[in-house]
């Protein structure tokens, strides 16, 4: 009998056990999930960049479900009973890819999107607006603003960056002539972006006499000798562009050799606006990359702010050591995923998950983020509403000065483009 009664309760005993884990592991997961990410160009030209945005994206995902808080330095919670998961395709820098996930992914419950490129966007910009879906974008580019729709920027367009180096090069400037600009910029969509009249007004109204416009290509296959000599030749102080970093290394590694540089025989001084980024520029160049200046960017990696903290801290530390991230981009895909989430959870505070649209995390998400504090990882904090897709409000300005990225200026976007 005594045995009989010990296994009766050794049984009873572990049922409630299997019953009390069971409830103890149901109340630890989330009853629900959300879907972040979308679109992501991991074959290409950019797949390096890209394969660094989705890290931040799943690093940040994995935060955020682990601690239920926004950022460290904020005091806003996810809803604990909600999941985030990261859901991707890649489209392979290709329009019709990006339009066949878009309606793949819409379908499966995705209430954010985002773009992965100019191209991608273009395809999508009118679509994206008709089904009131809001999204992210890791380039920029004014014809995000001719008219505005729900695709939203975390970085200035080119040309408000280059104003603002415009700004910061005439604050410098002694002689009693009027400095001569130039652009020396990519042979693309990018790099062309910056021809408008707007901008040439711009830098005659504040001062400089415009010499004319030279074109590399953005993977040159030879040096761009011709370019930088025709500046020499027309006596240019300053050099605008836009270009990524297989463009503008071998420019400048010319420009050296050539003798031209802030700190060379021939004083010129050039200028990109991001993507491009001394943090991958200076690592390549070293002591080459002298003088060289980029606006529109990130901070540094070993910037002390509290968004570069938590990516040294706890994003990039939960990574195995050969999967470290090392590409500035990262930041970029920071700054989409937090866009992404702030929104959900903004749209979440006025009604339940499961009734959400699009087109509600559009009205109560997106269009509600004010002065999103991104631990200093944006220009300024970010701000959006109906018209407005521009998040950010001014433009950090920095150089390469004795081989570190040294801030040299925050200047307030300028608006050059007319819209």
């Amino acid at each position: 009998m005594w045995k009989r009664t010990c296994y009766i309760a050794l049984v009873v005993g572990i049922a409630m056990c299997a019953s009390i884990s069971v409830t103890v592991s149901a109340q630890a997961q989330p009853a629900k999930t959300v879907y972040i990410g979308s679109s992501f160009a991991l074959t290409g030209a950019y797949a390096q960049d890209v394969t660094a945005m989705l890290a931040a994206f799943e690093d940040y995902a994995k935060y955020v479900n682990e601690t239920k808080r926004m950022a460290p330095w904020r005091n806003e919670k996810w809803p604990a009973d909600i999941a985030i998961e990261v859901l991707w395709r890649d489209d392979e820098l290709k329009p019709a890819k990006a339009l066949s996930i878009y309606e793949e992914l819409k379908a499966k419950g995705m209430l954010v999107f985002r773009c992965s490129g100019s191209p991608q966007a273009l395809a999508l910009k009118d679509r994206l607006k008709a089904d009131g879906m809001g999204a992210t974008i890791q380039a920029t580019g004014p014809f995000l603003m001719t008219p505005p729709g729900t695709i939203f920027t975390h970085y200035p367009i080119y040309t408000d960056s280059l104003a603002a180096v415009a700004d910061w090069y005439k604050e410098k400037w002694k002689e009693p002539r009027k400095p001569r600009v130039a652009y020396l910029t990519a042979d693309n969509a990018m790099g062309k972006s910056i021809e408008i009249p707007e901008m040439d007004e711009y830098v005659k109204k504040a001062g400089y006499e415009f010499v004319g416009i030279q074109y590399v290509p953005l993977v040159p296959t030879a040096p761009p000798t011709t370019q930088l000599m025709w500046l020499k030749q027309n006596r240019v102080d300053l050099a605008l562009g836009v270009m990524v970093n297989p463009g503008s290394q071998p420019t400048v590694k010319e420009m050296v050799r050539l003798g031209m540089g802030p700190h060379l025989d021939y004083k010129m001084t050039f200028a990109l606006a991001t993507p491009g980024h001394l943090q991958i520029f200076l690592p390549s160049m070293g002591e080459l990359g002298e003088g060289h200046v980029v606006a529109g960017g990130f901070p540094s990696w070993d910037d002390p702010c509290p968004g570069m903290k938590l990516f040294r801290d706890v994003l990039d530390k939960g990574r195995p050591a050969g999967k470290r991230v090392t590409n500035i981009a990262y930041i970029t895909g920071l700054l989409e995923v937090m866009t992404q989430v702030e929104a959900l959870r903004l749209a979440l505070q006025q009604m339940p998950l499961e009734k959400l649209k699009p087109v509600d995390v559009l009205n109560n998400g997106f269009y509600k983020i004010k002065n999103l504090d991104t631990g200093g990882l944006s220009s300024t904090p970010m701000t959006y509403g109906p018209g407005k897709i521009e998040g950010v409000d001014a433009v950090r300005v920095q150089q390469v000065q004795k081989g570190k990225i040294v801030n040299v200026g925050m200047y307030p976007c300028r608006h050059v483009f007319g819209h």
